[in-house]
C-alpha cells in the first residue's frame, strides 16, 4: 500500500467517537511561516487519536511559544520549527521548555524546511526530542503517525506521573495519620492513584468509610474530587446520583470490586474501623483495565487503611483521657504549642483547677465514687465552657482550661462549683484551688506555660482550700530557683558533696564539754557554701530530708563511735536534728534503732532535737512517739523554743529532756529588748518542767555571764567553738576533757 492509498483510507470515516467526548489533545504549532500553520490545521482536520480529538494552539515565534506555555501547561505535543528568529531559535526554545519551565512530559517534534539544519544526535538525546522531520516529509499520513506515537508516549508519561503523585501523597500522608487531615490526605492520595491506574482524570472519585454495613446508611464520604467535592462528610445515601449510590451499595454488600463500562468501584476490607470503598466515574468507556492489578492495589491500600485505624487508636491512647474522654495533659500541651505558633495567645489565659481533699474523698468513699465525681465535674465544666475554651484533664484530679480571659478567670470558674454535685443520689459540695496564667504576661512553649500555671496552682494551695492565685514573674523566679536548688541538692547528696560538722555544747558552770550538735553543710563545686536555712526547707518540701536525715544520723553516730574508740568522747552525747517530715515517717523509729545497732553506740549517747512544728502531727501521736524514744534511753531536746507554736500546753505534754533557747533571744540578752525578757522566762520555765536549758548562739562573755546568772545549764556558740569537722573535734575534746594538772 503506497502513501496515496493510505491517505485515502485515513480520509475515510474513522471509528465512531464515544457519545461522551473527552477533552481533545492539545497540539502547539510553533513556526514563523503562516502557511505552515494553515497546512498543519488542514492536514489534522477531523482526526482523532486514542478516541480524542485534536486542538491546535499557534505561536509564530519562540518568544510567543514560551509565553503561551507559561500560561497553558496541558500541552501534549509541540510541533516546533528549528529556524525562526535565529538559526538555533528552536533548540534554544527546547532548552527553556525542559530546564526552565520544567515541562518534561510534553513531546517535542522538530520540523525544518532546511535539511542541512538537522541537530546533532547528542542534542536530540539531551533535550528529549521525540522526533525530527523536514517539513516536506510530513504528509498528512506521516504527520498523523508521528503525532499518534508522540501522544501515546505523552499519555503514558502522564499516567506514570499521576501514579507517582498518588504514591507520594500516600507516603506523605502516612506521617499525618494521627490527625483527621491525615486520613483525608490519605484518601485523596488513593483517589489520585486509582485515576492513574484506570487511565482517567483524578476527578469524580468518592472514597467512603463505614462501620461494617451493607446498606451504606452509615457510610460517610471522607474524600471527594471534581463535581462530587460537595459531598464531603455526607452519607452515601445522600448522594443525588442513583448510579453512584447503587454501585457503592453493591460493592459494600458483595465485598468485591466492580468494573462497569464507565466506572470502577473498589472495595478495601478494613478491620475494627470498618470498610473502605472508592468509586471512579469515567467520562468515556474504560479500556484495558487490569483487574488483577486492581486487586493487588486494593490489598496494599487495605493494609494502609489498617494502619490508619491503628494510628487513630494509638492517638486516642496518647492524647485522650480514657476515663473522661477529655484531652489529656499531652494534648493540652500540644494545643498550647499550636496556639503559640499561630500567635493566638493575646487576651487568653490558662487555668488549672485542683479538687480540694480529693485523695481523702477516694479513701473515704472509694475510687468508684471519686471517678463519678470527676466525671460530673468534667460534664459541668464542658457544658459551661462549650466552645469557649479547650478543656483537658491534666492530672488525676486537676483540670486545665485554655481560652479567652473573659471565660477563664477565678470569678467565672468559681461559679461552676457553687452548686453541689449529685453523686449516688447525695449532694456533695466541692471546692477547688485554681492557678491562672495570663498569656499576655508570660512567654514560652506549651510545657513552660503549663509549668507556670502549676506554680500558680501550688501557690493557691499554700493559701488554703478554695483559693486562687495568678502566676507572676516574681513567683516564677522564686519557684524555679527552688527547683534548681533541689536538683543541685540531690546531685550534691548523690555525689557526696554534703558533709557533717560538729559544734560542741558546754556546761556553763565550768566550760567542760557535755555534747556536740551534728550540723549538715553543703559546699558547691566552686567551693562556696549554701546556707542551711536555704537548702533545708527545700529538702523538707521535697521529702529529700528523709533520706538525708537518715544519712546524717548514721554518719554522726559512726563518727562519735570512732572518737570513743580513741578515748576522746566518753560521756559526750551527740545531738541530731530531726525534721517534722522525718518524724512523721512510719518507719522513723526503725531507722534510729538500725543506726544505733550499726554504730555500736549506746542509746544514752544520742539526743534527737525536734522543733515545736511536730505538733502538726497531733499531740497524742507526738507524745506517744516521744515516750517510745525515751523508753529506749534516747534523750529528746526541743529546739528553737519560742519561734514555733509557742504553746505552753504543748510544752507541758512533750516528754523532753532539754529545752534550747533560740539564738535570736540570746543575742538580745545584753540589749534590754523583749528577747532578753523572753530568755529570762524560758530558763525557770524549763526547770519547772523538769528539763535542762541550753542556750544557742552564745558569742560574748557578757551573754554567758547573764545566762549563768539566770541559772541556764548549758551553752553552745562561737564563744566556745565553731562547728568543726570530725578530724578537728577529737583534739578539741581531748584538750578540754583532760584532767587538770
Amino acid at each position: 500500500m503506497d502513501d496515496e492509498e493510505l491517505l485515502e483510507f485515513i480520509d475515510g470515516p474513522l471509528p465512531a467517537a464515544s457519545a461522551a467526548r473527552r477533552e481533545p489533545w492539545r497540539i502547539l504549532v510553533v513556526d514563523d511561516d503562516p502557511d505552515v500553520h494553515e497546512s498543519t490545521a488542514y492536514g489534522l482536520r477531523g482526526l482523532e487519536i486514542e478516541g480524542r480529538g485534536l486542538q491546535l494552539l499557534h505561536a509564530h515565534s519562540a518568544a510567543d511559544a514560551l509565553a503561551l506555555l507559561r500560561r497553558e501547561r496541558e500541552v501534549a505535543v509541540i510541533l516546533l520549527d528549528v529556524v525562526m528568529e535565529s538559526d538555533d531559535a528552536g533548540l534554544a526554545t527546547v532548552e527553556v521548555i525542559r530546564d526552565e519551565l520544567g515541562l518534561v512530559n510534553v513531546r517535542i517534534i522538530l520540523r525544518t524546511g532546511q535539511p542541512g539544519q538537522a541537530p546533532e544526535i547528542e542534542t536530540i538525546r539531551r533535550y528529549d526530542i521525540n522526533d525530527y522531520k523536514t517539513k516536506s516529509e510530513l504528509t498528512r499520513t506521516k504527520l498523523y503517525t508521528t503525532l499518534t506515537a508522540a501522544i501515546r508516549s505523552y499519555d503514558q508519561l502522564r499516567r506514570m506521573d499521576a501514579s507517582r503523585r498518588g504514591l507520594q501523597k500516600i507516603v506523605e500522608a502516612s506521617n499525618q495519620f494521627i490527625a483527621q487531615p491525615g486520613l483525608q490526605s490519605f484518601a485523596e492520595g488513593v483517589i489520585t492513584q486509582i485515576a492513574g491506574l484506570v487511565g482517567v482524570e483524578p476527578e469524580g472519585v468518592v472514597c467512603a468509610c463505614t462501620p461494617r454495613t451493607e446498606s451504606g446508611s452509615h457510610c460517610v464520604v471522607i474524600a471527594a474530587a471534581g463535581p462530587l467535592a460537595h459531598l464531603m462528610q455526607r452519607r452515601i445515601t445522600d448522594i443525588d446520583d442513583p448510579y453512584i449510590v447503587a454501585s457503592l451499595t453493591q460493592c459494600l454488600a458483595e465485598r468485591r470490586n466492580l468494573l462497569a463500562e464507565r466506572s470502577v468501584t473498589l472495595f478495601f476490607p478494613g478491620s475494627v474501623g470498618g470498610d473502605f470503598v472508592a468509586f471512579v466515574y469515567a467520562s468515556a468507556p474504560l479500556r484495558d483495565v487490569d483487574m488483577h492489578l486492581l486487586e493487588v492495589f486494593c490489598t496494599n491500600i487495605a493494609l494502609c487503611a489498617a494502619n490508619v485505624e491503628l494510628v487513630t487508636r494509638l492517638r486516642n491512647h496518647a492524647f485522650v483521657d480514657r476515663m473522661l474522654g477529655l484531652p489529656n495533659r499531652t494534648a493540652f500541651i500540644q494545643h498550647l504549642d499550636e496556639a503559640v505558633a499561630a500567635g493566638a495567645m493575646a487576651g487568653h489565659a490558662i487555668g488549672l483547677m485542683d479538687v480540694d481533699q480529693f485523695a481523702e474523698t477516694n479513701d473515704m468513699f472509694g475510687h468508684g465514687y471519686g471517678d463519678q465525681l470527676l466525671a460530673a465535674i468534667a460534664l459541668r465544666l464542658g457544658a459551661v465552657h462549650a466552645g469557649a475554651g479547650y478543656l483537658a484533664r491534666v492530672a488525676g484530679d486537676t483540670f486545665g482550661l485554655f481560652g479567652l480571659e473573659a471565660s477563664v478567670n477565678p470569678k467565672l470558674l468559681r461559679g461552676v462549683f457553687e452548686q453541689p454535685f449529685e453523686i449516688e443520689n447525695v449532694l456533695r459540695p466541692v471546692s477547688v484551688c485554681m492557678g491562672f496564667v495570663r498569656c499576655d504576661d508570660t512567654s514560652g512553649n506549651g510545657l513552660e506555660l503549663l509549668k507556670d500555671a502549676s506554680i500558680a496552682l501550688k501557690r493557691a494551695k499554700e493559701l488554703g482550700q478554695g483559693r486562687s492565685a495568678y502566676y507572676s514573674a516574681e513567683v516564677g523566679t522564686v519557684t524555679r530557683e527552688r527547683t534548681r536548688m533541689l536538683h543541685g541538692l540531690q546531685r550534691a547528696f548523690d555525689h557526696e558533696h554534703l558533709f557533717v560538722v560538729y559544734q560542741p555544747q558546754v556546761n556553763l558552770a565550768d566550760g567542760r564539754p557535755t555534747g556536740v550538735e551534728a550540723l549538715l553543710r553543703w559546699r558547691t563545686d566552686d567551693g562556696k557554701f549554701v546556707p542551711p536555712d536555704r537548702f533545708i526547707p527545700v529538702a523538707e518540701q521535697s521529702g529529700l530530708i528523709v533520706t538525708m536525715g537518715a544519712w546524717v544520723l548514721r554518719s554522726a553516730l559512726h563518727a562519735m563511735a570512732t572518737l570513743r574508740q580513741q578515748g576522746n568522747a566518753m560521756g559526750i552525747r551527740v545531738a541530731v536534728n530531726v525534721s517534722s517530715v522525718q518524724f512523721a515517717q512510719p518507719q522513723f523509729l526503725d531507722v534510729v534503732d538500725e543506726a544505733l545497732r550499726d554504730s555500736g553506740m549506746p542509746p544514752e549517747s544520742l539526743e534527737l532535737e525536734i522543733t515545736e512544728s511536730v505538733a502538726v502531727m497531733g499531740m497524742e501521736r507526738v507524745a506517744a512517739l516521744l515516750r517510745q524514744i525515751k523508753a529506749r534511753g534516747i534523750a529528746v531536746a526541743i529546739d528553737d523554743f519560742g519561734t514555733g507554736f509557742s504553746s505552753l500546753s504543748y510544752l507541758d505534754r512533750l516528754p523532753a529532756d532539754r529545752l534550747k533557747i533560740d539564738r535570736a533571744f540570746v543575742m538580745s540578752l545584753d540589749s534590754g529588748r523583749l528577747g532578753a525578757r523572753i530568755a529570762e522566762m524560758i530558763v525557770p520555765l524549763g526547770h519547772q518542767l523538769g528539763m535542762q536549758v541550753l542556750a544557742e548562739g552564745v558569742e560574748t562573755e557578757a551573754q554567758a555571764d547573764i545566762l549563768r546568772g539566770l541559772g541556764c545549764d548549758e551553752a553552745q556558740g562561737y564563744l566556745y567553738a565553731k562547728p568543726m569537722p570530725i578530724e578537728d573535734l577529737g583534739p578539741w575534746l581531748a584538750q578540754r576533757l583532760a584532767p587538770p594538772p
